[in-house]
């Protein structure tokens, strides 16, 4: 009969995330910049729903309480990401901003390996030189193909939206013609 002893006590409907096997909610990361936005988005249903349109309601009060608690919550959490007391890695939920930067750094940490690793190798044997090599042009082929995925991707979806642009033109002009 209550949709919350159905729902949540007696386990019935849709799962949530919470019950997903293995689910830790201290295990994943929001960039700064997903945080921030996250904040707006909350600060602007609070002005909504705090507003004189809204705030006789009881309903919306206790909704902008909430998200007034929430808020505070991802405050912390994005002056944590800011001031690096929280680490953010590669399957953290991250913005494009920060996943290019992580990525620019990850370049620039293993072009310094590489260098250190060819001082090594000019010091050691024949074979461990040729062992890098291969490993090398492995990993420099995955990154040639990763490279053209994405272009191709980028390509394609510069051709679809050409031909949205044409489509629209062609329409217009079909409108504008008595």
């Amino acid at each position: 009969d209550c949709i919350w002893e159905e729902l949540i006590q007696k386990g019935k409907g849709l799962k949530t995330v919470y019950q997903r096997p293995g689910f830790i909610e201290d295990n994943y990361n929001f960039s700064a910049e997903m945080l921030m936005s996250m904040v707006q988005q909350l600060d602007r249903l609070i002005g909504k729903y705090g507003g004189s349109e809204w705030n006789t309601k009881e309903t919306a009060n206790r909704i902008v309480e909430l998200l007034v608690e929430h808020r505070a919550l991802v405050q912390t959490e994005l002056n944590e990401v800011t001031s690096g007391m929280r680490k953010l890695g590669e399957k953290d939920f991250l913005g494009p901003k920060e996943r290019r930067r992580m990525l620019k750094a990850k370049e620039k940490e293993e072009q310094e390996e590489e260098k250190q690793q060819q001082q090594l190798d000019n010091v050691g044997d024949g074979k461990a030189v040729t062992k890098k090599k291969k490993k090398r042009k492995l990993k420099d082929s995955n990154q040639y193909f990763d490279r053209k995925a994405r272009l191709a991707n980028a390509q394609k979806k510069r051709k679809r939206r050409d031909m949205r642009r044409q489509r629209k033109e062609a329409k217009n002009e079909g409108d504008a013609a008595p």
